[in-house]
């Protein structure tokens, strides 16, 4: 019975992003330009799904290893790495240069830097803390405060216009999504997916503790070094396309947590892709449509995720 409920609050999910997806995409449009308005709106709502997918999943996962479900991946730093990078080669090369004003070159710079830099520094935060997952996350969230302060020092020191270019990339927006890039990006998710696919299907396993999965014949160590490094590549290929959402991760898992009530990873999982689908539509209309995107859509859910986690905070005090 438990199944067949999840089963139909998913269908009622898939209806309800279908619907919106669909109002986002034909609201107010125009036919005789039924192509140029097409040409405009399908980048940004293909990098939605992308983007919410990314989120959505690296979050869950990311929960389900630290065993917590008030965290978010942003505390190992992507975020502030992300800052970082684009600061650093405006600082140093100018807005001009094209690793800062080709869409492709800057994507993929962004991908390789925070991928490789990622995949060394916890591959060896894994060896030396012989993979402890707290000391991790630790070193994470100090390194977040020590990119966010390189960050600022640039900054203060930047020419202002320079500075005024720069503001513009490091603020999540959908607004100017390059739809070849959007390509690249589906094929890496998708690669990653398929090549996580086995570690993904002990979650629920591992969702049990340490002892109990190692009991049950999952190599522990393995699976969640490998993990987390998935978490950071898929955070990598979202903050690349549209920027960092700290928050959005902490909504939609949670969301999908209330929604379904289950321990099923495979459901969950597509639960929080399909909330933050919604979510991000929603955010984005209202962007475009009511604030004529003076304000960037982080800003919103940043305000919402805030309220959210204090919520979250004093619920989970409640249940103590």
């Amino acid at each position: 019975m438990k199944a067949l409920a999840h089963k139909k609050r998913i269908l009622i999910l898939v209806l309800a992003t279908m619907i919106f997806c669909a109002f986002y995409l034909f609201y107010d449009i125009n036919f005789k330009f039924f192509e140029y308005y097409m040409s405009i709106r399908l980048p940004k709502l293909g990098a939605i799904l992308i983007t919410a997918f990314c989120i959505g999943a690296a979050t869950l996962v990311f929960q389900t290893i630290i065993n917590n479900t008030i965290v978010t991946p942003c505390l190992l730093g992507m975020n502030s790495l992300y800052l970082v990078i684009h600061t650093t080669i405006v600082f140093f090369l100018g807005s001009t240069s094209v690793f800062a004003s080709n869409k492709y070159i800057s994507f993929f710079c962004d991908l390789v830097l925070m991928g490789t830099m990622a995949t060394i520094i916890y591959s060896y935060l894994f060896r030396v803390t012989k993979f402890n997952v707290l000391y991790v996350l630790l070193a994470g969230t100090v390194m977040a405060t020590f990119f966010l302060s390189l960050q600022s020092t640039m900054v203060r020191i930047m020419d202002p216009n320079e500075y005024e270019t720069l503001l513009a990339t490091l603020v999540a927006s959908f607004s100017h999504v390059n739809a070849d890039i959007l390509g690249i990006a589906f094929i890496l998710v998708v690669f990653l997916t398929l090549f996580y696919k086995k570690e993904l299907e002990v979650l629920d396993v591992i969702a049990l503790g340490k002892e109990r999965a190692i009991n049950l014949g999952v190599d522990y160590d393995r699976v969640i070094s490998k993990l987390l490094l998935g978490v950071t590549l898929f955070i990598t290929i979202a903050t690349a396309l549209v920027g960092p959402i700290s928050f959005l991760g902490l909504i939609i898992a949670n969301l999908a947590r209330q929604i379904l009530k289950t321990y099923k990873h495979s459901h969950l999982t597509l639960a929080a892709a399909l909330v933050g689908m919604i979510v991000l539509v929603c955010g984005q209309l209202i962007v475009e449509r009511i604030f004529d995107l003076a304000i960037p859509i982080s800003v919103f859910v940043n305000i919402a995720g805030g309220i959210y986690f204090l919520y979250l905070l004093l619920a989970n005090k409640g249940n103590q």
